[in-house]
């Protein structure tokens, strides 16, 4: 179902103007590389604090929470849709975060606009599984998004992703593995496992409620195993 477009969004875009930028890059091909958009993080944030990155951040709850919990690290959000990433932002400025900026965009852009070895940890939580057999491309965890997300990351970063998707989670396990990832912390019912720190994103406070599983891993290239 096609998203209705929310009213005045044109306005409130505007008015989150300096912590959202806009990387559309129409007719371009995966892998497309260019550096004239290529931010500067320094620039970006105004100070040197390492980045953490989330893709598919949604309405803000989990980027939001976490750019309070651990002040020392800048934050990259990453959102596909006007309509949502801009409930993200106008919350962000609300709760007075200074150190989260968005990218409004698809992720397949991200080698455009975000210099490699950037980031210390990648998050993806609850992304679009793509059932279909055929939009195995698309998602998230495919291992062409691997390879640009290995670029992105600094050496020892990682990848955390959780999920309600069984078989979703099946192809990532695939994915990771067959691209060269190791797996720690691997959890079939996180909720259940005792893990700490956990925050809950709207999706997972949705499916949790409704009882269903949640999924969850960190992955890390072999032999550079880090830890954030």
């Amino acid at each position: 179902m096609r998203m209705r477009r929310k009213k005045h969004l044109e306005e409130r875009l505007a008015a989150c103007g300096d912590i959202i930028i806009f990387m559309d890059r129409e007719n371009r091909d995966f892998g497309f590389k260019d550096t004239e958009h290529m931010l500067d993080m320094r620039e970006l944030f105004g100070d040197e604090k390492p980045v953490i990155m989330e893709i598919g951040c949604g309405k803000g709850q989990f980027i939001c929470e976490l750019a309070k919990r651990d002040p020392q690290y800048n934050y990259i959000a990453v959102e596909k849709a006007s309509n949502v990433v801009v409930d993200a932002a106008e919350r962000a400025i609300a709760e007075g975060l200074t150190n989260v900026r968005f990218l409004r965009g698809g992720a397949e852009y991200l080698d455009c606009y975000v210099p490699e070895h950037t980031a210390e940890l990648i998050y993806l939580n609850f992304s679009c599984p793509f059932p279909k057999k055929s939009y195995a491309g698309h998602r998230l965890t495919h291992r062409k998004f691997l390879a640009m997300y290995e670029r992105l990351l600094k050496v020892g970063g990682e990848i955390h992703q959780k999920t309600d998707n069984m078989h979703f989670f099946e192809f990532s396990i695939g994915e990771f593995s067959q691209s060269g990832w190791g797996l720690k912390n691997v959890s079939l019912d996180l909720h259940a496992s005792g893990f700490e720190g956990n925050i809950v994103t709207e999706y997972e406070q949705r499916f949790s409620e409704q009882g269903m599983p949640i999924y969850r891993l960190e992955a890390y290239r072999l032999g550079t195993e880090g830890g954030v």
